[in-house]
């Protein structure tokens, strides 16, 4: 009776060690997944989590219910090509590159560029966002991640950074700092993106 129960005891133990392990290590793979799984250029967008912010004058993004905000991702734009901004209503380059990203709105827009961009700022700013999309003209969506969680998924060096996806879910392109969105190289290179069938 003694010799079993100390041999239950001891499985019990090896069990537990082994659980306490296995929680560990995922716990550090979600850690350091940026080191170990870099974003490449080719490679899968990943998924990431932001509600929506209405923006007077903004088209194809609905304003989120007060009651439940639904939360937009990746699934949202599957098919679609893609500018995808993280950035924030305080950051000086993000004022910088905005004007040129809304004339590159309504220039390749009505062809099926999705513009998309996910302000990092605090919880609570829901309104300065709506406050700066008013001050520039923006219709383009804008998202919001209070969490900053998008700025660990797609391994941000800072704000303003952004992506580019194909059709296909891939990042074709990725950019740190400000640009001038409607130049001609970027509209010739999303141009061939629109080109490109749909999956």
């Amino acid at each position: 009776m003694t010799s079993g129960m100390t041999e239950r005891k001891q499985w019990l133990v090896i069990i537990g060690t082994s659980v306490g392990l296995g929680i560990a290590l995922w716990v550090a793979m979600l850690r350091l997944a940026p080191e170990l799984f870099p974003l490449k250029i080719g490679g899968a967008a990943p998924d990431f989590a932001a509600i929506p912010v209405a923006v007077s004058g903004a088209t194809g993004a609905a304003a989120p219910k007060a009651s439940s905000p639904e939360t937009k991702g990746i699934d949202d734009y599957r098919g679609d090509v893609v500018l995808l901004n993280i950035w924030a209503t305080w950051c000086g380059p993000c004022r910088v590159e905005m004007p040129s990203m809304q004339r590159l709105h309504e220039r390749l827009g009505p062809k099926g560029l999705k513009i998309v961009a996910v302000s990092v700022d605090d919880p609570g700013s829901a309104r300065r966002i709506r406050e700066f999309a008013d001050e520039f003209g923006l219709s383009f969506e804008l998202l919001h991640d209070a969490s900053k969680a998008i700025e660990g998924i797609y391994q941000t060096t800072g704000v303003p950074e952004t992506f580019i996806l194909g059709r296909d879910g891939t990042i074709r392109r990725r950019s740190i700092g400000a640009e001038v969105w409607d130049s001609e190289s970027n509209i010739a290179q999303l141009e061939r993106l629109l080109a490109e069938p749909r999956p």
